[in-house]
């Protein structure tokens, strides 16, 4: 029904719009300097005051380092709807950045001052959630990304969206938030039931 649905909508002029956002956690000593990589987005983000090509390659980014920490990959979930219309699509996008940002640990201070390098613990765990809308048919997004396979190619799926200029809305959360925060096993599974072990 959904599929006669999407075609009937598509002979109408339609836009058809998927919003996605994927759980990733990620452990090891070596998961630390992502931290700033996200925060450096983050802070890039917030200074362009949401310009879509400033968040864009901020994603990529993101992406790009994902992919290169793949053999920390430990859990990951995914969730998203399609919408034919703007409007309910941007209150999807709204909820899922309502609740990204509510989670554990995962609001940046940008306002704080540094703490000194050597007096903070290193960083073990990390979840990334990225959210992003896209304009179009998105099969490697629409599907069940909790496989090494599926989500690396979901991953270069992103990167590739933003260099074709059909992201609507980008959205990076992390928990951690910032260096000195730790992310337990407890608070993991307390705080992202959803995810699945890869």
């Amino acid at each position: 029904m959904s599929l006669v649905r999407d075609r009937f909508n598509q002979f109408r002029g339609k836009t058809r719009y998927v919003v996605c956002r994927i759980f990733l956690h990620l452990a090891g000593d070596e998961v630390a300097p992502l931290l700033g990589v996200l925060n450096g987005a983050a802070r890039e983000a917030v200074e362009s005051d949401g310009d879509l090509e400033v968040l864009g390659q901020g994603l990529t980014d993101v992406c790009e380092n994902l992919l290169q920490l793949s053999p920390y990959w430990q859990a990951a979930a995914n969730e998203g709807d399609v919408f034919w219309n703007e409007g309910e699509a941007g209150d999807y996008v709204t909820e899922l950045f309502t609740d990204s940002a509510a989670r554990y640990l995962s609001t940046p201070d940008f306002d704080a001052p540094n703490p000194e390098p050597l007096s903070l613990p290193v960083t073990r765990n990390l979840i990334v959630m990225l959210t992003i809308a896209s304009e179009g048919e998105v099969p490697q997004l629409e599907t069940d990304l909790a496989s090494m396979n599926a989500l690396t190619t979901g991953l270069k799926t992103i990167i590739n969206l933003h260099h074709q200029g059909r992201l609507r809305a980008i959205q990076v959360h992390f928990s951690p938030a910032k260096l000195g925060d730790e992310l337990t096993y407890e608070q993991i599974l307390l705080n992202f039931p959803e995810l699945i072990t890869l």
